[in-house]
């Protein structure tokens, strides 16, 4: 490298040579169960991701698409270096892989996985392998006729049937001594291998002894290898069976997380924190007795969008002693546009980069946190070593005297501005003003010479988490020029930046400390500073000129708008919309109706890709506030919605005239928190049968019946769990008091129109979930008659929170043990929770239950 070394250079060259050690040195567990570098002993630290081109669907929509899986795996994998990651894992797609007697097949697929293993490699990116699946190839698709022993058998087949056992084994032992011809190393035998999982997600139900034999041979045949890595087994399921798994001679056990269950099929609402205060293990014991390690192979908070809840969740981890972990699943760059890998997940650093960036700050946590330190109970446990999460602000933040890091905008400054050596971000700080949609990296390289890189901005056009395709587009991205300011003490005032990534010829004009900028990387360079580096030079693992981004593939304009269900009148309302399309609109109007005139309101442009205008009071009037919203293109064209149609909607042939409709009502009338016909699909609620959605008497209304045989019903993953007797179910309320909110204090009782389904009185607990996570409720009795029950807001009392949407490995806390002793307060109201059990006799506690709700609401 030509340029002077600064102190953070040598720093970096430091950790490279620390890195390149560690890649050259083994993983052992420790007498206290802890994985340690072999030659150091110093704990094993790692955090990174899942990710799956060389397999299945990824590489199926590679080879349509006309993508070299290859050439994506190279783009990727820069991002995961990027964004700090040193570890990956995945489990392997045996079934494409292998053939019905466990033979190794050497094929396109094995040969993609040992590029990619290739490829971190350099990145410094060590591996956990898991390599059995047990799933066909199709996953979202249907599977195709795929010659592996999986295919044959299926997963129950696999565990139990002693003619696949010799087949599985064979496999094992093939997989871990192939050669992978890209390093010229055997798994075996690659110091990046941290550790083998024999397999991915076994659900065993056999008896103990023949679970420890099916192990035991499984282990067998890895050691018969000769390699003396530590072997993991799947600790999460069928987590009674914890003591037998050790039995079969494994060195630590692998666990997962989905706090926010799976396959909502839309964004969470309201704050998910508390779904992620603890990681509890009540099979501990087994991994102190057998000094067994843990890792965690998967995990994410599946169909929320936002930004703030990996770190606290990395947290949870380290406080169950989990030394390191790996997210699920990143989106290949080339299929995050449709999201169609796994739709209740979205992970890309392009396409979500705040998600991203949480990611980089969840890595700073495995690293950093203690084991086993304990941070309290939400939400005192906001702030943990370097790091902090806050909800209402969507903020992920790191900050230590040499890094910044930030996930939304924050008025919080960096701990040393001056001792700073690297910044990332999305939007806007102290020391970085973007008024781009994407995330960017500033990285100090020498005194007065920062490397700066800027991606594309970023929207999402269409809700990412329900029924994707790839002709259908959820995530949008757009080469802009944007607005940077950059107070930087470091850099002063017209400093100079200089595009180096290949093809950027795009030369910033910098007035003071601000300036324009293009998606790309750049050297920033203080004014007079003389140039000392190259493109070529080495920047970490990587070359000061690499970048990657892929080409904007919009074509056509979206607009994304969500107006409120009701508003209450004679208060003000601004509307608010998204808009992006190959090329910037001329103007954008909301066209209001005062009764059957129409009144045309500019809306103005806030930030990237958002366009806002205040109705003015006078015309918030009892009754329905329509509107339309008119986009002039840049072509002299228009588009009117919410028809999605080109043309005006007063123009004689158009024809789809239905405007925008928001109820206005007195601050009076009642809030509508639940009606059965609406909202019975957007539950939170585990999965029974006997459940229906039926018509009444009464036009448009519906009546959501409950029927349970049991209250508590043996989970077959933790057949040691103590019982609860209990179901519950919660409904989120944010969409239905966002126009009502000032009312909310004027409210003064729950009004329940429910009855019993039974000949018997039910009872049933109402409660508000508040935004801390409490909940204050009061239990009802339900009588054969259709009627409405009413509860005092004042007689509500504080009562158990259930942890929902039910979070996956279900071993986890069923309540959430707050610490919180504030008093109710109906302003923080986030949902209900409905839940039969509370106030049940205990004879009563194990015979069927049943309850019809109409709908809930506020007086």
């Amino acid at each position: 490298m030509n340029i002077t070394k600064s102190f953070v250079i040598a720093l970096l060259l430091l950790c490279c040579l620390y890195n390149a050690s560690a890649q050259n040195s083994d993983v052992i567990v420790d007498d206290e169960g802890i994985m340690r570098w072999k030659d150091s002993n110093i704990e094993v630290h790692g955090f990174g991701v899942n990710y799956t081109v060389p397999f299945a669907h990824a590489y199926r929509s590679a080879q349509k698409m006309g993508i070299d899986p290859k050439k994506a795996i190279d783009q990727d994998v820069y991002h995961f270096s990027r964004l700090g990651f040193d570890l990956y894992r995945i489990h392997i797609w045996d079934s494409q892989i292998s053939d019905s007697t466990g033979n190794l097949l050497k094929n396109q697929h094995l040969d993609t996985f040992d590029y990619l293993i290739s490829k971190l490699k350099e990145k410094g990116i060590r591996y956990v392998l898991t390599p059995i699946a047990y799933w066909g190839d199709g996953w979202p698709e249907p599977d195709s006729d795929t010659p592996g022993f999986s295919s044959k058998y299926g997963k129950d087949g696999c565990l139990t049937d002693p003619n696949c056992f010799e087949a599985q084994q064979n496999y094992l032992y093939q997989f871990v001594n192939h050669t992978n011809p890209y390093t010229g190393l055997a798994y075996k035998e690659d110091p990046g291998v941290i550790a083998f999982e024999v397999s991915n997600e076994p659900h065993h139900r056999e008896a103990a002894d023949e679970v420890t034999d099916f192990v035991s041979a499984m282990v067998s045949a890895i050691r018969k290898t000769g390699t003396e890595k530590p072997i993991f087994y799947n600790a999460s399921h069928a987590v009674h069976l914890a003591e037998t798994y050790f039995k079969g001679g494994i060195q630590g056990g692998t666990f997962q997380w989905y706090p926010t269950g799976l396959g909502y099929q839309q964004e969470i609402p309201g704050n998910v924190l508390p779904n992620v205060n603890d990681y509890n293990i009540p099979f501990e014991e087994a991994f102190t007795q057998n000094k067994g390690a843990k890792l965690v192979y998967e995990f994410d908070a599946a169909d929320v969008g936002r930004s703030y809840v990996y770190p606290a969740m990395a947290r949870s981890f380290r406080t169950a002693g989990i030394q390191i972990g790996t997210h699920f699943a990143y989106d290949p760059t080339y299929l995050a546009y449709a999201n169609t890998e796994y739709n209740t997940h979205y992970m890309n650093l392009v396409y979500t980069p705040k998600k991203a960036l949480s990611l980089m700050i969840t890595g700073k946590a495995f690293h950093e946190l203690p084991l086993y330190e304990a941070y309290g109970t939400y939400p005192d446990n906001t702030q943990f070593g370097n790091i902090s999460v806050n909800y209402e602000k969507d903020l992920a933040l790191y900050r230590s005297d040499e890094e910044f890091i930030y996930t939304n905008d924050t008025e919080l400054a960096p701990s040393n501005p001056k001792k700073l050596q690297r910044i990332a971000g999305y939007g806007n700080s102290s020391i970085v003003q973007y008024d781009g949609t994407g995330a960017y990296f500033l990285d100090k390289i020498d005194k007065g010479v920062w490397r700066l890189e800027v991606m594309p901005d970023a929207l999402w056009v269409s809700n990412p988490f329900g029924r994707n395709g790839l002709d259908k587009t959820v995530g949008a991205i757009q080469w802009n020029t944007r607005e940077m300011t950059l107070n930087l003490s470091d850099l002063g005032s017209n400093f100079t930046p200089t595009a180096i990534n290949e093809g950027n010829t795009f030369s910033p004009a910098v007035t003071g400390t601000s300036f324009s900028i293009r998606p790309g990387t750049y050297i920033v360079s203080k004014a007079g500073k003389k140039q000392k580096w190259t493109p070529e030079d080495t920047f970490g693992y990587n070359q000061l000129k690499d970048f990657y981004a892929p080409e904007s593939r919009l074509q056509k304009p979206y607009l994304i708008h969500e107006m409120a269900e009701e508003i209450t009148e004679g208060k003000s309302i601004t509307l608010e919309a998204k808009f992006i399309s190959p090329q910037a609109p001329k103007n954008i109007q909301a066209i209001v109706f005062d009764g059957y005139r129409p009144k045309y309101l500019n809306m103005k442009a806030s930030e990237a890709f958002t366009y806002k205008a205040e109705v003015p009071t006078e015309m918030i009037k009892m009754g329905y506030l329509t509107y339309y919203l008119l986009v002039e293109m840049a072509d002299g064209s228009f588009r009117t919605y919410p028809a999605n149609k080109e043309g005006k909607p007063f123009d004689w042939d158009f024809s789809e005239r239905k405007p925008y409709e928001i109820k206005v009502v007195p601050n009076e009338y009642p809030i509508h928190l639940f009606n059965a016909l609406d909202d019975t699909e957007t539950l939170a609620r585990p999965w029974r049968t006997g459940f229906k959605v039926i018509p009444t008497e009464q036009e448009k209304t519906a009546e959501y019946q409950i029927r349970l045989e049991k209250l508590f019903v043996e989970d077959p993953e933790n057949k040691n769990a103590t019982p609860i007797y209990d179901y519950t179910f919660k409904h989120y309320v944010l969409d239905e008091i966002n126009g009502r909110k000032e009312d909310l204090t004027e409210k003064k009782k729950l009004i329940i129109h429910a009855r019993s389904l039974s000949e018997k009185t039910e009872i049933i607990q109402v409660a508000i979930v508040l935004s801390d996570g409490s909940s204050f409720g009061s239990t009802i009795r339900l009588t054969p008659e259709q009627l409405e029950y009413e509860i005092a807001l004042d007689d509500l009392k504080a009562v158990k929170t259930v942890t929902m949407p039910r979070p996956y490995p279900s071993f986890l806390p069923y309540y959430f043990e707050h610490a919180n002793t504030a008093t109710f307060n109906i302003e923080e109201i986030e949902a209900l929770q409905i839940s039969i059990g509370p106030g049940i006799p205990e004879d009563e506690l194990k015979t069927p239950h049943a309850v019809g709700i109409r709908s809930i609401r506020l007086e």
